[in-house]
């Protein structure tokens, strides 16, 4: 009778904390529809719970929802406001809506920017959000609050917490400001430094990009010896096609 009662009472709990602790494995399949659903009905009977809030947001945000998304982070930041990775997500969706939607782009640069800086001031070990920034001043114009110079301050925060993420960001700064010898300078020091997947990966688009494609294959000849892909391989003969 004691575990009838219980089960009668607390059905609902029960189900939701089950179907929460699912929904990282959907996210993994890349189901975020159906993620997206198990959420909603979790939140009906616990619309308190942050994780769940959290991840409805990042649902949405996987299906360019951002209108959706932006609302759950704004749940977030009203239960918590120094949370820094609420902020992180909440720049980011704005950021994305204000891409795609460049006529009313200027009105969100403001709230994107903020919403990054406070990340970064809330947790000074937050990568994501120096990423963020280090970008975000390199592709806006200088009218509208661009700057190298802030840029560089960010990503030297970035090498301080991770010599690759600095490196790898310098690289990009440069890259993007049209100075290649800089560029490949600090591209090749991820490379030499991390030597993961992406830092080869940073580097063989750059010289693509400069029509270097005799340094893009011996580059990827170089990740291949490390990390045995295929895929890198195929990359080599799509190049060398290009060049015959």
């Amino acid at each position: 009778m004691n575990k009838l009662l219980f089960l009668l009472l607390f059905p609902f709990c029960v189900f939701g904390q089950s179907s929460l602790e699912t929904v990282p494995l959907l996210f993994e399949k890349q189901q975020f529809e159906l993620a997206e659903k198990q959420l909603v009905q979790i939140l009906k009977s616990q619309p308190q719970n942050l994780i769940a809030i959290e991840l409805l947001g990042d649902a949405y945000s996987h299906q360019k929802k951002w209108d959706a998304a932006i609302n759950q982070y704004s749940k977030l930041l009203e239960v918590d406001a120094k949370n820094a990775n609420y902020h992180y997500k909440y720049g980011g969706v704005l950021g994305m809506k204000a891409r795609e939607n460049k006529m009313k782009a200027i009105g969100f640069i403001g709230d994107v920017k903020s919403a990054f800086l406070k990340a970064a001031e809330l947790d000074k070990n937050h990568i994501g959000a120096r990423w963020a920034l280090v970008e975000l001043y390199m592709q806006l114009p200088g009218i509208i609050g661009g700057s190298k110079s802030k840029a560089l301050k960010f990503a030297n925060e970035l090498e301080a917490l991770s010599k690759v993420d600095g490196h790898l960001a310098k690289g990009y700064i440069y890259d993007y400001d049209n100075e290649p010898e800089l560029a490949e300078k600090h591209y090749k020091i991820a490379v030499n430094t991390g030597g993961s997947l992406v830092c080869y990966d940073k580097l063989t688009q750059f010289y693509l990009s400069q029509k270097e494609p005799e340094k893009a294959i011996a580059n990827l000849n170089e990740a291949y010896k490390k990390h045995k892909k295929e895929d890198l391989l195929q990359q080599i003969e799509a190049i060398e096609e290009k060049l015959q």
